[in-house]
């Protein structure tokens, strides 16, 4: 079902009718897939668009990316043909740093993104000295446990593990390695999201996403961890429609 517009970008439930266009970044490790559910319930009032990186799924005989600002840069290049209407940006974790950065190279051209929704990360000027990417596997999977973003069954199985987690170790480094180059702020609308129990992100570190845009700022704070996506989806989404929804003009 749906469309896949070249190596990167997957469109699950075209909406050709949609005044905005949602680009969705997957977590570390994750893959366009996981917003499958997501673009099901958006459509048809927005046209949701899925990053797929490299090396995983379909992609998972290419290299990883080597950094935040490749991805970014390749996103950005992807998303060329796109623009005819408004985007807003949605990352969750590694995806908001992706999304961060893409939203900084579309401003500098001059295309302004209608929102910027960086969910379960601290903001780009936040840093942590973090290297759960230099464990060894198990390390890497009880770290990848403790955050409740992946089955226990799947982390089970042998053959799976063993095909997935390398395109996870490749995230988590550039997760872990990325650095905001402090330049530019944004001026569009960002909106924070977070968990209340993030052991990744303090409710202080979610809130300093404020002095990286110009535009308005909200902080928003849900029930959960690190994965609060997962169980708190329905409010998450309701936040998107009603700030993407298309102003009502008055007659």
């Amino acid at each position: 079902m749906g469309e896949e517009l070249g190596a990167w970008i997957r469109r699950f439930h075209p909406a050709p009718l949609a005044t905005t266009r949602l680009i969705c970044f997957p977590h570390a490790g994750g893959s366009a897939s996981y917003y499958f559910p997501v673009s099901r319930a958006l459509s048809p009032g927005l046209d949701v668009l899925a990053v797929q990186y490299p090396g995983r799924q379909d992609r998972r005989h290419e290299p990883n990316a080597a950094s935040v600002a490749e991805l970014a840069d390749a996103v950005v290049r992807e998303l060329d043909g796109w623009t005819d209407r408004p985007l807003a940006l949605f990352g969750h974790s590694l995806g908001a740093s992706v999304a961060f950065e893409v939203a900084e190279r579309l401003e500098a051209r001059g295309i302004v993104p209608a929102a910027l929704f960086a969910s379960g990360r601290r903001a780009p000027s936040r840093f942590r000295d973090e290297n759960v990417h230099l464990k060894d596997d198990d390390g890497l999977i009880a770290d990848i446990k403790k955050l409740a973003g992946t089955d226990d069954q799947v982390l089970g199985d042998p053959d799976i593990v063993r095909m997935v987690l390398p395109s996870v170790r490749a995230d988590y480094r550039l997760a872990e390695t990325y650095r905001w180059s402090g330049s530019t702020r944004l001026s569009c609308p960002v909106y924070a999201l977070t968990g209340d129990d993030d052991p990744q992100v303090t409710l202080d570190e979610a809130g300093a996403w404020a002095s990286h845009t110009t535009g308005p700022f909200s902080l928003k704070v849900y029930p959960g961890g690190h994965f609060y996506l997962n169980s708190q989806a329905p409010a998450v989404l309701e936040l998107i429609r009603s700030e993407l929804r298309p102003p009502v003009v008055a007659q």
